[in-house]
């Protein structure tokens, strides 16, 4: 099927991009390509299907949503690179362990651009840099295909993360790109990781024609 196509979404709210990702999901057929959607979202608090409500500590005016993705509380905000690959694991030759740790893989060599050593863990996915999280990873599998995905830490306010226990844990702390020397606008870490993940996905065949237009059209972000 060649490289998925890569789509550059700008700002939009949860949960339109989210019922967009399930009607493409309930929509596929065998021949029907895959996308990779970039993009942020308004502040928003989202509890994916193992979330427990003690794990929200003080909301405030952010608005909370329930969703179907694995996992548990998570803040998404303005300066945060949300991705979401949208594949069918089956012709991809993925399974849920193989798409998580290939989207660790390529986040972790795209830091690494920008002199940030980060690693993930078995334990808990995401990157960590040391002991702060640094992007997260939520998915879900319907019909043998993803959607939701990652969400990386670029340069956004970190506070409402402290308004929650992130990903259900106590006293977890957060970092960004921008604290830790790499970029601080959305465009370039965009145009950095998506290589990255065609590669580790092993989509990496088509990778410079399906990157090269795409590139042009987040090199203003």
């Amino acid at each position: 099927m060649g490289a998925p196509v890569l789509r550059w979404l700008g700002r939009v709210d949860y949960e339109p991009a989210w019922r967009a990702m399930q009607r493409l999901v309930d929509g596929r057929g065998p021949a029907t390509a895959d996308e990779i959607w970039f993009l942020e979202h308004p502040p928003v608090f989202t509890l994916g299907m193992n979330s427990r409500p003690e794990h929200l500590l003080a909301t405030g005016d952010i608005p909370v949503v329930q969703v179907d993705r694995g996992g548990q509380v998570t803040y998404h905000g303005p300066g945060q690179l949300v991705v979401y690959p949208l594949l069918d694991l089956d012709r991809a030759r993925l399974g849920v362990r193989a798409l998580v740790e290939a989207i660790e893989r390529a986040i972790v060599a795209t830091v690494a651009e920008w002199g940030i050593e980060a690693a993930g863990r078995r334990d808990a996915p995401g990157v960590y840099v040391g002991p702060r999280k640094l992007a997260s990873v939520g998915l879900r599998i319907r019909r043998g295909c993803s959607y939701h995905g990652l969400a990386l830490n670029v340069a956004m306010d970190l506070e409402p993360f402290r308004r929650i226990n992130p990903c259900g844990h106590a006293g977890l702390e957060m970092t960004q790109l921008s604290e830790l020397g790499g970029p601080a606008e959305l465009g370039p870490v965009a145009a950095a990781l998506a290589p990255r993940l065609l590669a580790a996905l092993g989509l990496a065949a088509d990778a410079q024609s399906a990157t090269s237009t795409w590139r042009q059209e987040v090199s203003s972000v």
